[in-house]
Parts: structure tokens; C-alpha cells; sequence
């Protein structure tokens, strides 16, 4: 019995395709409210500039060790180390108020694909639960944020998770089960949606789940042809009829 459909976010539920800033831009703003904020607590040792640097480093670091061990990234803990180079120390300042001068907001050029909300309101309608799994090395409560403006939070009311706050990437098996188990549900009860082969698609279908795999635009075969997804769609609008066959009974009747 289908229980619940869980999705990816960037690239699946929120559209980046017409982003071509540069990333340090976007920070920018955002690691200066971090800066101002640290400087209460004494003169900083180095410049704004020297900070951004600093953050951009650590950033990259666990990235390139993130693609090894799965570990995730996080943010908290990038600018704590920033913070160090500036010669603070982590118990100096507040971490919900290091983060409420980061100030996270929706990113320009970013939206909503047009197909996500009448989706997600007839999956709500028919009962279904409905989840987050994101690879973002953003704590869940920032993303809470972005998620707010593009009028989404609503449809995730419990299941909401990044991988920062779990410990690991997808595809670790970890941050699947853990919101599987925040729903109460077996992997078999639930359905995966998300836009990368390995990561969404392997992961969830390494754990057991059905996965369907968000096409963006063409692509060759799935890691050499060993991921292959349950299904694919172009927009969330073709998953019923997916659903429809796979699970007779889903829709409330």
C-alpha cells in the first residue's frame, strides 16, 4: 500500500535552471551579516573579505571530502571554522544567532516549477504523507525559510530533512531511513522523487523504495547503465497515473 511520496528539492520540486550568478555573489551579502555579527565580539583578525576567503576554502574542502565519504557538509560548522580564522572561538557567539545574521532567503531566478503546486495538492487530497530529502548542507530550519516564500511549507507539514542535519549525502542510506522513520512507513510504502541517478535514484532504490527520476533534459544511460529508474517523468502532473498502476487503491475514494 502506497503510503507517502518523498522528494528531492533543487532541480525537483524548486527550479534553478535559469540561475547564472555567480555563488560568491550570492553569499556575499550573507557572510557580511555573519562578519558584523562576530565583530561584537572583538576585532576580527582579517577583513570581511578575508572571511568570505576563508569560508569559501573550508566550503570546498568538505565538499571534495563530502564526494569520498558521503559525509555532508554543513554549514555551522564551515563558518565556525571561518570564524576561527578570524580568531574567535565557538564559544563566543550563538549559533541561532550566527545563522539569523546569515539571513537565508530565496535566491533571484530561483522558482518553483509551475507543475509542483497542483501536484502536491491532489497528492495532499488523496492522503498522502508527503517528505523532503535534500542534499543540502543548509540546516532544514534555513531551507524552512525558501521553502515559506515559494508557498511549499504548507505540503510539509513533518517530514522535512536536509542532508546537514542528517550526518550523509543521498545516497547514504542513512538520510532515507531517517525520514521514513519520521513518517512511521517501510520503504515499500513510499515512493522517491528526485532528479539525479545516483544520489535519488540509486539511493532510494538502494533502500528499498520505488524511485521516479524528474527529467530535465536528455541525458545518456544511468552510471553506465546500472541505475535504471522505476519510471520517468517530464512534470510531477504525469506521477498519478504512474501511481495508478503500481497502486491501484491510492486515491481516496
Amino acid at each position: 500500500m502506497l503510503k507517502a511520496i518523498l522528494f528531492d528539492l533543487d532541480d525537483t520540486l524548486i527550479d534553478w535552471g535559469d540561475f547564472s550568478e555567480d555563488w560568491e555573489l550570492v553569499e556575499r551579502p550573507r557572510l557580511t551579516g555573519v562578519y558584523n555579527y562576530l565583530s561584537q565580539f572583538g576585532t576580527p583578525r582579517g577583513t570581511v573579505n578575508d572571511f568570505i576567503k576563508s569560508f569559501f576554502r573550508h566550503s570546498r574542502e568538505a565538499w571534495n571530502n563530502a564526494r569520498n565519504t558521503h559525509v555532508a557538509p554543513h554549514l555551522v560548522k564551515i563558518l565556525t571554522v571561518a570564524s576561527q580564522d578570524l580568531g574567535y572561538k565557538p564559544s563566543q557567539w550563538d549559533v541561532d544567532e550566527c545563522l539569523k545574521a546569515y539571513d537565508w532567503q530565496s535566491v533571484p531566478f530561483v522558482t518553483v516549477f509551475a507543475d509542483v503546486p497542483e501536484a502536491l495538492e491532489l497528492f495532499r487530497h488523496h492522503g498522502l504523507k508527503t517528505g523532503i530529502i535534500t542534499n543540502a548542507f543548509q540546516p532544514m530550519k534555513i531551507r524552512d525559510v525558501e521553502l515559506e516564500q515559494y508557498g511549499l511549507l504548507q505540503y510539509f507539514p513533518q517530514c522535512r530533512f536536509s542532508a546537514a542535519d542528517c550526518g550523509f549525502l543521498k545516497p547514504h542510506p542513512s538520510i532515507f531511513h531517517t525520514a521514513l522513520d519520521c513518517l512511521g512507513i517501510q520503504p515499500d510504502e513510499a515512493v522517491f522523487v528526485g532528479d539525479n541517478p545516483t544520489a535519488d535514484i540509486g539511493g532510494a532504490q538502494g533502500v528499498g523504495m520505488k524511485a521516479i527520476m524528474r527529467v530535465l533534459k536528455k541525458r545518456g544511460s544511468f552510471a553506465g547503465g546500472l541505475i535504471v529508474p522505476d519510471a520517468e517523468v517530464y512534470t510531477l502532473t504525469e506521477i498519478p497515473a504512474i501511481l495508478d498502476m503500481w497502486y491501484p487503491d491510492w486515491r481516496k475514494r
